[in-house]
């Protein structure tokens, strides 16, 4: 259970999250939660999660390897914050983790009650729509707030009218 968002008291506003991520489609989602954002005057939070597995070597290269994708997530993050900025003229909030995407989804989510829609963004790869959207479809753990699936091959055009 999801604790109350509080987007309709005084001082709060919608929040879109965004999971920031190097697959194709995620600029898809970050321009359709950017416009939508933009239209309903809201927030755009980028969350960048590190995967850990990745690390499981002696502590000096683990904390080398950590420092490096934790540089390479706010590079990420900067960029696409920089876009957000310049098409949609409002300032995201980023968000850098490390675990899991889906539990650390369902963290941000908890922990910030302004969080009303996660916007993911589906491939169009022979391999499938990727893990999250999978997950949502699956057997897996639904997300708590309403979750919008962007198309990859959704124009801009398709997006400003849609948003």
């Amino acid at each position: 259970m999801v604790s109350k968002r509080l987007i309709r008291e005084a001082g709060h506003r919608r929040k879109f999250l965004v999971v920031i991520d190097d697959t194709p489609e995620c600029e898809r989602a970050i321009a359709y939660a950017s416009r939508r954002a933009q239209n309903t005057g809201g927030v755009v939070v980028m969350l960048y999660v590190i995967v850990p597995d990745d690390f499981q070597h002696w502590l000096g290269v683990e904390k080398i390897m950590r420092e490096e994708a934790t540089a390479s997530a706010q590079a990420a993050l900067a960029s696409y914050a920089a876009k957000v900025r310049e098409k949609a003229g409002i300032e995201p909030e980023l968000v850098v983790r490390e675990g899991k995407p889906a539990d650390e989804i369902h963290k941000i989510i908890e922990e910030d009650q302004d969080i009303a829609i996660l916007v993911l963004a589906a491939g169009a790869a022979k391999e499938g729509p990727g893990p999250l959207v999978a997950s949502i479809a699956g057997k897996g753990a639904a997300f708590p707030i309403p979750v919008t699936v962007v198309p990859q091959n959704l124009s801009d055009e398709d997006i400003e009218s849609l948003a």
